[in-house]
């Protein structure tokens, strides 16, 4: 980035720099009808009757205007295309313009005098909007240059405010005479005179040339912060890799954007010399850098913000009236991944780590989290990942990665260093730029162990730390995380324990607080239903294409503007009978979980623990909260602790577990086949598994019996399989 203070020359193109081939006169002649115009736009554009939406917004805000270009053009055609055409020259002038109308409208101060004369005109910022189609940033070339242009795309990087001046004071060496020198906009430069012109007495030495020098302190500034942005996924062409742009941002519009965000920017497509371009550029005067400086921002979709939302007084009351229904709870569940069928359960633990618990501060400084994580494990094509791009979409606040394709440092955060001042900083990953919102995980079973362990502290403690080249910090990371997985063995195997097919560790589990196993049965009549499903969604989907794509889109951002009006106003806690209700609920599972772990003589394979209470109110208060009540009831823990039944509960007695729920008889013939077997097999010997089976079945034991014998033998680690299963071999 050039700063204004490198002492270089710059060319300059602003207002009173030269006029355009007319008389000096004629130029401020037009310049001030121009003025008069917009002061007239601001004073007297109204849409209703006796609606002035200008001069309101500028009373209720004076730091800064935001004007819609349809309206300015239904005011006067002709003052769009002069924007459009030298914006550069136009925007200072309807700032100006905007600052004289704020003044006329307040009313008088008394002066030094006691005479009322008007207030100081402040600065007011000129914020554009307009509803024309973006351009796409590949086809901004020469001809844009000093032109008004709008483009769509995601912002990659921002960096820290700066300080830019707008008038730059100098002083001459020779004779201490000051002098104030306008800097142009953006990232240009301040034109810096070569010469006084202090006329010298006789006697006196003539002042030099190049006398000048800076006197920053007394300079003017306003903030500046520089912005990347890179083109929409969904415009860059087959095989191509997407273009990004600088952007440089001004006064009230800057620490608005956050990396991550999608945005439509109206701004003045301009040039600048890079300072510290490549050497074979530096004799080029020519070349420049082009670069654009942002006159309005529209987020393109306002949940993403992280900005306070403003929800308006009809929005609010359609939500209290939602929220009042009886069936709000179901109606919000059936608004969750309307295209997949079923999973009933699945969706109201998504509807539940959308909306979430509420986070406590307790007195001693410890913080208790109050989102909710889901983990998501099961056979292929149960639809698990939909979910997971569902949330992304719908989350006010979203970050989607894959297990194998990310190292810890892109979840939690990297030390990068800066190439040309050669500092290290810090760059968020996925954990932190998801702050507030969801994290979605997805192949959770395919990351590897070590950077696995680096969501540990962010699921539990919401934040991370972080201990490299001379950085020591500790970052915020407040997220809900989805995490889908596959078993080990690809599909979910019943003949295995719990704990063979979850094969994660009982310190990720537990921070998990429902943990679902999403199978797929084949029953005749479900695949029926499912079938004609997505039958019916492919072919409905096609015509859905072109006409009416507004509604669905709707839909989605009533349910994320409902997410956050919830998550902003609504704080609940639970009530003294729901509390008691929960403790004996707790004490229960407990108890049956010991008396499970003692039958079976192991521990079960997902633990319940204190976490696991903490999962239940968390639950609760997010079915409270759906239904922007304060108080938990008695009624969402009953339903919250169904919930954790169904999926953790369930997940936890899952699978074949050893003598549990067998017969007498059924005993008796599996201790019956496992001496066979011994018999069959001499320690440190190894024999085919069909083999085995075809032997023993000869002897009249039934095939189903055997495995489990083999399957408790192996559990007893008394033989191992080999070979891919195919071979059985019995250990010492």
């Amino acid at each position: 980035m050039s700063g204004w203070d490198e002492g270089g020359v710059y060319y300059s193109d602003q207002a009173h720099s030269w006029d355009d081939g007319r008389g000096e006169g004629e130029a401020t002649a037009s310049n001030h009808t121009i003025l008069q115009k917009f002061k007239e736009f601001i004073r007297n554009f109204e849409t209703g009757n006796n609606v002035f939406p200008y001069r309101e917004s500028l009373l209720h805000n004076p730091k800064f205007l935001t004007v819609d270009m349809e309206d300015l053009d239904s005011f006067d055609p002709d003052l769009p295309s002069k924007l459009r055409s030298s914006p550069a020259d136009i925007l200072p002038l309807f700032e100006t313009a905007a600052a004289q109308v704020l003044v006329n409208l307040k009313t008088k101060v008394a002066g030094d005098t006691g005479v009322m004369e008007d207030a100081a005109p402040g600065d007011v910022q000129i914020l554009l909007t307009s509803k024309e189609d973006s351009v796409s940033m590949r086809s901004l070339g020469a001809q844009y240059i000093s032109k008004l242009v709008k483009i769509a795309g995601i912002t990659i990087a921002a960096s820290r405010t700066k300080a830019k001046a707008t008038y730059v004071t100098l002083i001459c060496k020779n004779c201490k005479k000051g002098k104030q020198v306008p800097c142009r906009p953006g990232l240009g430069g301040a034109v810096v005179p070569r010469s006084c012109d202090h006329v010298p007495q006789p006697g006196e030495e003539p002042c030099p040339i190049d006398p000048w020098l800076i006197v920053p302190d007394k300079s003017k500034y306003v903030d500046q912060q520089t912005l990347k942005l890179q083109e929409n996924p969904e415009d860059v062409p087959t095989g191509e890799l997407p273009r990004n742009l600088l952007l440089s941002v001004d006064r009230h519009l800057v620490q608005t954007v956050v990396p991550g965000s999608r945005l439509t920017i109206i701004g003045i497509y301009s040039i600048f010399q890079a300072s510290n371009s490549n050497t074979s550029n530096k004799g080029a005067v020519a070349v420049r850098q082009p670069y654009v400086r942002v006159v309005g921002i529209e987020d393109a979709n306002e949940a993403k913000s992280r900005g306070p939302t403003a929800f308006t007084t009809e929005e609010i009351e359609e939500f209290k009236k939602f929220a009042a229904e009886p069936a709000a709870y179901k109606n919000i569940c059936s608004k969750i991944a309307p295209s997949i069928f079923g999973h009933e359960d699945v969706k109201k633990a998504v509807a539940c780590l959308l909306f979430g618990g509420s986070r406590k501060h307790l007195p001693d400084g410890v913080r208790l989290r109050g989102d909710i994580n889901v983990l998501l494990l099961g056979d292929p094509s149960t639809a698990k990942s939909q979910f997971l791009k569902f949330v992304e979409k719908t989350a006010p606040i979203a970050v989607y990665t894959s297990g194998k394709g990310s190292s810890a440092a892109g979840l939690t955060a990297s030390v990068i260093q800066d190439s040309s001042t050669r500092e290290f900083y810090l760059e968020g990953g996925a954990m932190v730029l998801a702050d507030g919102g969801v994290v979605c995980i997805d192949e959770f079973d395919k990351m590897r162990p070590e950077d696995r362990v680096a969501i540990h502290e962010a699921m539990e403690q919401q934040t991370i730390s972080i201990a490299k080249a001379g950085i020591t910090t500790v970052l915020n990371s407040r997220t809900s995380v989805l995490a889908a997985a596959n078993p080990p063995s690809g599909r979910y195997d019943d003949l295995k324990t719990a704990q063979d097919n979850i094969d994660l560790q009982t310190t990720i589990l537990s921070r998990f607080d429902l943990i679902f196993i999403v199978k797929d049965i084949r029953m005749y009549e479900q695949d029926k239903i499912i079938a004609s499903h997505i039958i019916k969604v492919h072919s409905s989907a096609s015509a859905t294409r072109g006409e009416n794509r507004t509604p669905i889109s709707k839909e989605e951002n009533w349910l994320k503007r409902y997410l956050q009006y919830c998550r902003t106003e609504c704080h609940p806690r639970l009530s003294e009978a729901a509390a008691r209700l929960l403790q004996n609920n707790y004490v229960k599972i407990r108890q049956d979980m010991r008396l499970q772990a003692n039958e079976t003589g192991e521990a079960a394979a997902i633990p319940i623990t204190v976490r696991q209470l903490e999962a239940i109110v968390r639950l609760s208060e997010a079915l409270a909260k759906m239904k922007l009540s304060h108080l938990a009831t008695e009624e969402n823990v009953q339903e919250a602790i169904r919930l954790f039944t169904v999926s953790t509960m369930d997940a936890a007695k899952s699978g074949i577990n050893q003598q549990i729920n067998l017969s007498k008889e059924m005993a008796q013939e599996i201790q019956q086949a496992e001496n066979q077997i011994k018999r069959r097999i001499g320690i440190g010997n190894h024999i085919s598994e069909r083999r085995l089976i075809d032997d023993l079945g000869r002897m009249g034991l039934n095939e189903s019996i055997v495995r489990r014998a083999l399957l408790i033998m192996h559990q007893r680690e008394e033989v191992e399989y080999k070979r891919e299963r195919r071979v059985v071999f019995r250990k010492a």
